[in-house]
């Protein structure tokens, strides 16, 4: 089964061809951040106007890419929460369209969800195994930071989430803070390789008991050493970069390991644009490592957003989304 992905959740254009839920065709990706750079975040209409000039264009180069025709696609996946109104407006219209045109089946895709499927996809030449089920999947990126229980596939049970900020957004405040610009994330990490220390220590609000997270306490804490410092003549900007990014590395680590060993599960998915973080990756495989836990993070490119993911659930969604 040949399924057609389309995701528009925020300023990503991509299309995608996925066969069978898992044999990646094409994957094409057009970003309009240079764009939003200036303004430090991500402008919504400028997102929206961009995706309407483009998504045909991109669907073309997708089926090209994987050498099909219109005529050889069994369904159409689109993201349709959540996201930007206007960008999920652009993706639905088209796949709706496409769906109605060609006579099949339009699958409605969670977009959170995906970001751990994409664990599940592999290149055409990978014939190596895919994750094992039930597992503990965290979902770390820019507007969200949640944690599942995933028994079966496509059965999502939410074990917690963010009370405040999301990890990636908590990177990219931290990162205006500090004057590094955006997007945040990779701003830090590659700041941060030069200024390991242990004289500067922020922390995480740790809410025990419970697997949700809190990052809105350290984009706080990072302000105020800022502005009570940034005179100082030992003051680093690498070094608080460096303090910033190993706590929050770290309650990420801790959660998931809480959460594994809550569940007695020997499997943890990890998806989203904040698993690209090499210092998370890291830390995640050193610790899963330590407790036996196959741990499985994307390739980089499968981290941030895309259509592959989106296809590849949407061929076990069947057209309908499932979420306890």
């Amino acid at each position: 089964m040949n399924i057609l992905g389309v995701e528009t959740s925020c300023d990503e254009t991509s299309v995608a061809v996925v066969q069978d839920g898992r044999t990646i065709l094409s994957n094409v990706v057009v970003s309009s951040l240079k764009e939003h750079s200036k303004y430090g975040g991500i402008i919504p209409e400028i997102a929206s106007r961009r995706q309407l000039e483009c998504i045909h264009a991109v669907s073309e180069q997708a089926l090209e890419k994987a050498g099909l025709k219109l005529s050889d696609i069994d369904a159409v996946a689109v993201t349709t929460h959540p996201g930007l109104i206007g960008s999920l407006l652009v993706g639905i219209s088209f796949s709706r369209a496409l769906a109605h045109q060609l006579g099949i089946p339009l699958i409605e895709v969670d977009h959170i969800q995906a970001h751990l499927y994409a664990n599940f996809l592999r290149q055409p030449d990978d014939q190596s195994p895919q994750p094992q089920l039930p597992a503990v999947g965290l979902v770390v990126s820019g507007g969200h930071t949640t944690m599942f229980q995933v028994e079966t596939l496509p059965h999502f049970k939410k074990l917690g989430q963010t009370r405040d900020d999301a990890a990636g957004e908590a990177f990219d405040k931290v990162a205006r803070i500090l004057q590094l610009g955006y997007p945040g994330g990779p701003a830090i990490q590659k700041v941060a390789e030069s200024g390991k220390n242990s004289e500067i220590q922020f922390t995480c609000a740790a809410i025990p008991d419970t697997l949700d997270f809190s990052f809105s306490g350290i984009k706080t804490a990072v302000l105020y050493h800022h502005r009570d410092h940034q005179n100082d003549e030992t003051y680093r900007v690498d070094q608080v970069a460096y303090a910033f990014q190993e706590s929050v590395t770290k309650v990420l680590v801790d959660k998931c390991m809480d959460a594994c060993a809550s569940l007695q599960a020997c499997t943890l998915l990890v998806g989203g644009g904040v698993s690209a973080n090499t210092r998370l990756r890291e830390r995640m495989m050193a610790a899963a490592q330590a407790r036996s836990i196959d741990v499985h993070i994307p390739p980089m490119a499968l981290c941030l957003d895309n259509a592959a993911m989106i296809a590849g659930l949407g061929y076990h969604l069947n057209g309908k989304v499932r979420q306890e």
